[in-house]
């Protein structure tokens, strides 16, 4: 690995009311893995039709570093441990389907991670990108979610029982992805990315096929090794150990640092992660 990260996971509980749900996962340039639009005001929002949140049931977004599982609430930025990772070490990404399942790569091998215990099981070996996330139905494929990640420039469908790995499409304008992507029902899909007077970016893709739609611009941090989303925000997870939300709200990308609360000596992001049924707009 290129990057020694600490050992945490991440998760953000959103308050009652809603079913958070979005994906993603980190990438950087690590070792050990293969590298190589108008604005139109509500930038989270497009044509689809947003799913209806769930009343009284809690939403769950997770950031991560290399071992160990974390909870965060989104209200207080409050962390609490979940334990460390059992059966599998350095997880390098994670990604959430729309029922909350996590999937966990090491690069080499896919894991499903007990979102209550971080207890690890391996469902399949190859060769996995460092950033990943489900995207919709309707995307990709036409029934289904799909799992999918950047290898560098590359988009990459993987399919999480024999791990095989099909190539997409390209992100473009020689970017690449810097560390996570995140992708939402009724909303749009978004990756950081490192390129020419990027480092990092936030991008916008077509979630069909990976290509750029919009570099939003810089988010003012280097290494943004997650991202997840509820809510109308993305929340970018650094290897710095800050959480950041992002908001387009006014047609340009804004950025504010938010605190939390009782962090662990050390912190560093890896990666996060949260289901594709997150609400797109505000619920608080």
């Amino acid at each position: 690995m290129g990057v020694v990260r600490s050992r945490v996971v991440f998760v953000l509980l959103a308050g009652a009311g809603a079913v958070a749900s979005v994906a993603s996962c980190a990438q950087s340039g690590r070792d050990g893995f293969d590298p190589s639009a108008p604005v139109d005001g509500g930038a989270f929002a497009n044509n689809e039709a947003a799913p209806t949140p769930t009343p009284g049931v809690y939403g769950e977004v997770f950031g991560h570093s290399e071992s160990a599982l974390f909870r965060v609430d989104t209200r207080t930025r409050e962390v609490a441990e979940i334990g460390v990772f059992q059966g599998c070490t350095y997880i390098a990404d994670i990604a959430l389907d729309e029922s909350s399942t996590i999937y966990g790569s090491t690069g080499t091998e896919l894991f499903f991670i007990e979102t209550n215990t971080a207890r690890c099981t391996r469902i399949a070996t190859g060769q996995f990108p460092n950033s990943l996330s489900f995207v919709p139905a309707g995307t990709v494929d036409a029934t289904v979610e799909a799992l999918v990640g950047f290898q560098g420039g590359d988009y990459v469908r993987i399919d999480p029982k024999s791990g095989a790995v099909t190539k997409l499409g390209e992100i473009g304008d020689g970017l690449q992805s810097s560390g996570d992507l995140v992708s939402v029902k009724g909303g749009k899909t978004f990756v950081t990315v490192k390129g020419k007077d990027c480092a990092d970016c936030l991008a916008e893709i077509d979630p069909a096929d990976g290509k750029l739609i919009k570099n939003w611009g810089s988010i003012g941090k280097a290494d943004v090794f997650g991202l997840a989303f509820w809510g109308g925000e993305v929340f970018a997870f650094t290897n710095g150990g800050e959480l950041l939300a992002l908001t387009l709200d006014t047609g340009k990308l804004e950025v504010t640092p938010l605190p939390i609360a009782n962090a662990p000596s050390g912190l560093k992001f890896w990666g996060a992660g949260s289901t594709t049924s997150a609400p797109v707009g505000p619920v608080r």
